[in-house]
């Protein structure tokens, strides 16, 4: 029988499993963690965004100017162009998730 895992739910108790697993002490794997993550959001402002492998693809995408509907009204409006950020899950991570 497989050893369960248990998940880490907030970012203390993920850099105590981080810390522990490459025995590192808390603060390193704060570190090491904090710069991925300056490396991840320069990365996605790149045309072609960032890979992190193993679990997916971080890029800047812009979205067209469109018409939409109010919910509430039904009354249409304008919805301005905006740039967003998406993040496209890697096949490793969907089979690993999914099975």
């Amino acid at each position: 029988m497989a050893k369960k895992v248990q998940v880490p739910t907030t970012k203390s108790a993920i850099m105590a499993a981080i810390a522990e697993a490459a025995e590192i002490t808390k603060k390193q794997a704060t570190a090491a963690y904090d710069k991925l993550l300056e490396i991840a959001y320069a990365g996605a402002n790149t045309p072609k965004g960032i890979v992190l492998p193993g679990l997916g693809k971080l890029i800047k995408a812009k979205s067209k100017a469109r018409t939409g509907r109010n919910p509430a009204t039904g009354e249409t409006i304008k919805i301005p162009a905006r740039t967003k950020v998406k993040f496209r899950v890697a096949k490793a991570a969907k089979d690993a998730i999914l099975g």
